[in-house]
């Protein structure tokens, strides 16, 4: 079975015309998990990586398991008054609005080598908010992964063209 037929589809949700690709039906599968976290992690297992960054919710899942995988820390991505400690934070735009995310200002170290984990890449606007973060605090990227791509939507190449290599496992056309 592939990637893609443990992902369910959720028709008009969270709006009319969207296809929501929901991976829970993937993690919930203990072989799909274990291929997807396996996949996400090989084509950088050679680079040394300090730390991969999940960003909420689903990210912190597959980069807690990825963090494992590699021997890296972990630093949690978090919507805007989540964290207990001193934080940075982001603004970015969305469709409908605009939102914020933040991290603990010592959460990265200048110099360190991190890898961004997240669960799907649509627009790329929430990615791009997160390696934002992580550069101001003194971070070098290398390297995003993400389970599904929208493709039609744009997001990897806009993460490509700010200089981060990307990996993805499954891509959705059409969405």
């Amino acid at each position: 079975m592939s990637l893609a037929d443990l992902i369910r589809t959720i028709p008009d949700y969270p709006k009319p015309g969207v296809q929501f690709r929901d991976i829970t039906t993937l993690l919930a599968d203990a072989r799909g998990f274990r291929r997807a976290v396996d996949e996400l992690v090989q084509p950088f297992a050679g680079l040394k990586t300090d730390k991969v960054a999940g960003v909420e919710a689903r990210g912190f899942i597959l980069g807690g398991a990825v963090a494992h995988q590699l021997s890296a820390g972990f630093v949690p991505i978090r919507k805007h008054g989540k964290l207990p400690h001193k934080t940075i934070r982001v603004s970015y735009a969305l469709e409908y609005g605009e939102d914020a995310i933040e991290m603990h200002q010592d959460a990265v170290r200048p110099g360190e080598r991190v890898m961004l984990v997240d669960d799907l890449i649509a627009t790329g606007g929430t990615a791009l908010a997160a390696i934002d973060l992580l550069r101001r605090g003194g971070a070098e990227i290398v390297a995003a992964a993400f389970v599904v791509d929208l493709p039609g939507l744009g997001g990897a190449a806009r993460l490509r063209a700010a200089g981060v290599p990307v990996s993805t496992l499954v891509a959705f056309e059409g969405d």
